[in-house]
């Protein structure tokens, strides 16, 4: 039997119609790697036929084969962590079983990661063959994600990447319920390579990555890894501040003046922009603290340690 070098991941879910070329594919990728290929498939509680039809092939593929299968649906991040966990290679693989991302994509990783390029490799998209509704949408939505949560996010996002043993390890030592694994990934750091690929057009069933979905995951990731939201309530509170203190200017001017002569105008319109601009500025300073405590109660490590070298009697270890 062939070592086992490169282990690929697959989630899959509401993929029953693509399942039989999902396997197809997979056998020339493992000829093309010299039969060192393991293929890790994870059923994130898939409610079609997706399981059945796996296990039933599995003794009919040339490469080994694991085939595992969540209590429910827990999404897919989730299942690649579960997929890492398991896998029994040396360097790793992520691609999705509807087959949008080119296999070639996958091997291109591995040869990147085996030649100690880097150690993640990160699919950029470059183009997709997407309806245009579906490129509007992940254009915004990518466009919103570099600019709030990863500055370093490649304009078409990211949705495929491979990994050394290494940042496996330090990945899957990152265990949050609700977070982003694609902001992880830019988190960790390490030796990053991106390699770029146009994503091809869906031949089979319908996409389960829904806009719901995607309003979620964006939520997940903004309140996982940026305190925009605070930041941007107390510059709100800030501007409500000046602008009270310049009405209050012309509510006074107005009322020594005679212009108002409505009883407790003033003083209403004065206390209510007062206490307005001061509620969200303090909301800002709470939130402030209250982030800073969801930081530390999430124990991400405070640094992460890409090599190590001792010096032993003139020794590199």
């Amino acid at each position: 039997m062939a070592e086992l070098i490169y282990s690929l991941i697959i989630p899959v879910y509401k993929n029953e119609e693509s399942i039989p070329r999902l396997l197809s594919v997979l056998t020339q990728m493992s000829a093309d790697l010299q039969q060192n290929l393991e293929v890790v498939l994870v059923v994130d509680g898939s409610p079609d036929r997706s399981f059945e039809l796996i296990k039933h092939a599995m003794p009919q593929l040339p490469m080994p084969v694991q085939l595992i299968a969540h209590a429910r649906n827990f999404g897919s991040f989730p299942a690649i962590r579960t997929g890492l966990a398991a896998a029994k290679g040396k360097y790793f693989g992520v691609m999705a079983a509807d087959l949008q991302e080119p296999p070639e994509l996958m091997v291109e990783f591995f040869k990147s990661l085996a030649a100690d390029e880097c150690d993640v490799a990160i699919g950029t998209r470059n183009g997709r063959n997407d309806p245009l509704l579906s490129r509007l949408a992940s254009g915004i939505f990518w466009s919103l994600y570099k600019k709030l949560i990863v500055k370093d996010m490649p304009p078409g996002g990211v949705d495929v990447f491979g990994c050394n043993e290494l940042f496996r390890q330090e990945l899957l030592k990152l265990e949050e319920a609700r977070s982003s694994l694609i902001a992880l990934i830019f988190w960790l750091g390490f030796r990053r390579k991106l390699i770029s690929y146009e994503r091809v057009a869906r031949q089979e069933g319908k996409s389960a990555w829904t806009l719901s979905k995607k309003i979620d995951y964006m939520m997940d990731s903004i309140f996982a890894f940026t305190d925009y939201p605070i930041r941007l309530l107390m510059k709100i509170g800030a501007l409500g501040s000046a602008v009270a203190v310049l009405l209050a200017i012309v509510i006074l001017v107005g009322k020594f003046t005679g212009r108002i002569d409505v009883p407790g105008y003033a003083a209403t319109m004065l206390t209510v922009l007062f206490l307005g601009a001061l509620n969200l500025f303090g909301l800002g300073l709470v939130g402030t603290y209250s982030w800073r405590g969801y930081e530390n109660s999430k124990k991400r490590p405070l640094a992460v340690v890409a090599s190590r070298h001792e010096n032993q009697k003139g020794v590199d270890q």
